[in-house]
């Protein structure tokens, strides 16, 4: 049985397939050999089914496992009662000391609405509208945790990915825009290319009736069709609003790990890999030209599978010419600079490790190699400057020495020694050089405004509502 099993969404599908089939809870019962009274409290989402009662079910109601199983609600009826009654959880409605709704068939689906509609204006206006610097971190840093202790591997997302992509006919390689088109048609939207698309958002959904909208143009390190497929992503795998800072940022890296299953799908790319490894072979650049991908995204997609599927451990950097970390992941023992709240964002990575040393080499923009001898070990790293409009990243993919055997470019002389961020190293300027200029420089830092600021307000942090609405309002007449 499924652990992230949602009793209400499941009972609401046993309810509608009986209906569906004309079926009583007294004639199921006879079928699967229960009473109707334990079958009402499956329907009602107090009790969870065991396996054998699921198959006897499905059989009965002749439907799959997985149509059972299913997160999506069936109807929007079934949509509306499983938020009235989620709502009615919520201690913030229970504060408002009103009896329990019971929804009964007679109960309309206007009703509900307003219901619905009043409880999702009354918890965003009491919700935390903002979130202060420390806690975006901290959230951050225990997101980073919880991938770790995955492996960074979800395989519940692998699996809606591989759903999709069964749906849709994909046999291999690097996805066309045809089959991509098909992905959104799959999951019942159109899709409209705009120019004037609201600065703050990467993309606008427009629900009700069914559209994306998207801009023909890069936004940093995304391409088009990997925001299409990160907005996709959110709707295939059930995201509601965000709850909070942590819920937000779960959900993008859920969404993101989606698009990325998509584009380099388990299926394939997981054997191409494994051949690799046993040619002691394997590099970030092919599996970037066999799918037509981002650098970044084939690196941090290997860290996806490396683990599950070619038992590597390894890290994953991204970070910018001054060496400041956007992003990292490790599962084998790499120790970052972080802060008092464990986040790593924002902070300096050493400048002998291989994604600082890559801005210094002959051809920054080519594949740099290198051996780091740290305090707890050696890593080996490949490094690669993804060039955007906005600025240069390295990107960096490394593993323990002992791993370096099964890489392409393990028999690079390039070799460095870093004591960061534990012991001295490049933390302070050598004894000689601050001997000559301590006391007599004042330089003029660049502002840093935004390290003082709470994160911008909104469900949504950063968006404009305002001019995401004018926005839809504009194209709402077409």
């Amino acid at each position: 049985m499924p652990e992230d099993l949602d009793l209400v969404t499941f009972g609401q599908r046993l309810r509608h397939l009986r209906r569906a089939r004309g079926m009583t809870l007294s004639d199921l019962g006879e079928r699967v050999g229960r009473a109707p009274s334990q079958l009402s409290l499956l329907e009602n989402g107090k009790r969870e089914p065991k396996l054998s009662l699921l198959t006897s079910l499905a059989k009965a109601l002749g439907a799959s496992v997985e149509e059972l199983l299913s997160k999506q609600p069936p109807t929007r009826r079934a949509q509306l009662e499983i938020a009235v009654e989620e709502a009615q959880r919520d201690p913030l409605y229970q504060s408002l000391g009103l009896p329990h709704l019971r929804v009964g068939k007679r109960v309309p689906n206007d009703v509900l609405e307003h219901i619905v509609a009043l409880y999702e204006e009354l918890r965003q206006r009491t919700a935390k509208p903002t979130a202060t610097p420390e806690e975006a971190r901290r959230a951050n840093s225990e997101l980073r945790q919880w991938m770790r202790e995955r492996n960074n591997y979800f395989p519940e997302v692998e699996q809606a990915a591989q759903g999709v992509l069964d749906s849709i006919g994909y046999q291999g390689g690097a996805l066309s825009q045809g089959l991509i088109l098909s992905i959104v048609t799959h999951c019942g939207f159109t899709l409209r290319y705009v120019q004037d698309l609201p600065r703050s958002v990467r993309s606008v959904t427009d629900l009700k009736n069914r559209r994306l909208f998207l801009k023909r143009e890069s936004l940093g390190m995304h391409t088009p069709r990997t925001v299409l497929l990160q907005t996709l992503g959110h709707f295939v795998l059930g995201h509601g609003q965000p709850r909070d800072f942590a819920d937000f940022q779960r959900q993008r890296v859920e969404a993101n790990y989606f698009a990325a299953a998509i584009l380099i799908p388990e299926s394939t790319a997981v054997p191409f890999l494994q051949d690799a490894k046993r040619r002691r072979d394997l590099s970030v650049e092919d599996l970037r030209d066999v799918y037509s991908v981002s650098y970044e995204m084939a690196a941090h997609r290997f860290t996806n599978l490396s683990t599950r599927h070619l038992d590597l451990v390894g890290h994953f950097i991204r970070n910018d010419e001054t060496g400041i970390i956007y992003k990292a992941y490790e599962n084998d023992g790499l120790i970052f600079p972080t802060d008092d709240t464990g986040a790593i964002e924002g902070q300096r990575m050493c400048r002998y490790w291989s994604g600082r040393q890559v801005f210094a080499s002959p051809d920054r923009y080519s594949i740099y190699y290198q051996y780091t001898d740290k305090p707890n070990g050696t890593h080996w790293c490949v490094a690669h400057v993804d060039p955007s409009r906005e600025r240069n990243f390295a990107i960096t993919l490394g593993v323990p020495y002992k791993e370096s055997r099964w890489f392409r470019g393990r028999e690079t002389t390039n070799r460095a020694r870093s004591a960061c961020p534990t012991g001295e190293c490049c933390l302070r300027p050598p004894a000689e050089l601050a001997a000559r200029w301590e006391g007599n420089v004042w330089p003029s830092a660049r502002a840093h405004s935004h390290v003082l600021a709470a994160l911008p307000p909104g469900t949504f942090p950063g968006v404009d509502d305002t001019d995401v609405y004018t926005f839809l309002e504009r194209y709402a007449q077409e």
